[in-house]
């Protein structure tokens, strides 16, 4: 009777525990769903990974991207080794000459700076007023820059943060002395994304020749679109 017993109850908690482990197994969280998109010019094109990190400007930007607001703007601002802009609605079928750059939507993304989305060669980010007008530095809501930037060597890299008054952390260090980048603009302006397919695009565009205002003399157009992987 008692070895009867016994075994119900191993059984019972075998089934208990086998139940546990199921309802475990089944309840895993899911991996969150990542964002990309395509950036193609006449020069080449980009994918680019949005972050989840920053969902206010990662929403905003896939919003624009599927109303096909980008497509046939330029790139309308280009500083060789510095970056490459765009996402001006003005610069649509905008004269030759014009000056770009004010164009915006009417409202703003408000920032979302987070440790680590630095300006990395290939960073997506967002323009924005100055902060003289933008103390709070908030996003514009369609222009955009891609990194380009240049290889920090460290004893350079030490005083460029000596004179900003920053601290560069080690993956900053890392980065700025290897791939490259702009780190003067670490979270003073929001990283939403980067380029990971087509770094020798930005290579590209940014040795174009340039007019007033480092406006391209010839158009550099983009069409976006969204990837699903």
């Amino acid at each position: 009777m008692r070895v009867k017993k016994l075994s119900f109850l191993l059984l019972f908690f075998a089934t208990l525990v086998s139940c546990n482990t199921q309802k475990t197994e089944n309840h895993k969280p899911m991996a969150e769903k990542k964002y990309y998109v395509l950036i193609e010019t006449s020069y080449g094109n980009m994918t680019a990974e949005l972050y989840n990190e920053t969902p206010k400007h990662r929403d905003n930007f896939i919003k624009l991207v599927k109303e096909g607001f980008y497509n046939d703007l330029l790139f309308h601002r280009v500083i060789n080794n510095f970056m490459i802009q765009g996402g001006d609605p003005n610069s649509r079928n905008a004269a030759p000459g014009r000056m770009l750059g004010d164009g915006n939507l009417g409202y703003t993304v408000p920032a979302e700076f987070v440790k680590g989305l630095i300006h990395r060669k290939g960073a997506l980010a967002a323009a924005r007023m100055g902060d003289n007008v933008n103390p709070t530095k908030a996003s514009s809501s369609c222009q955009f820059y891609i990194v380009q930037g240049n290889v920090w060597p460290l004893e350079r890299l030490q005083m460029l943060a000596q004179r900003m008054g920053k601290t560069l952390d080690q993956q900053q260090i890392d980065v700025y002395t290897t791939v490259g980048g702009t780190p003067h603009l670490d979270y003073d302006y929001t990283v939403f994304g980067q380029v990971i397919e087509g770094l020798d695009v930005i290579d590209t565009i940014a040795a174009v020749k340039c007019g007033p205002g480092d406006r391209p003399v010839e158009d550099v157009k983009m069409k976006i679109s969204l990837i699903e992987r």
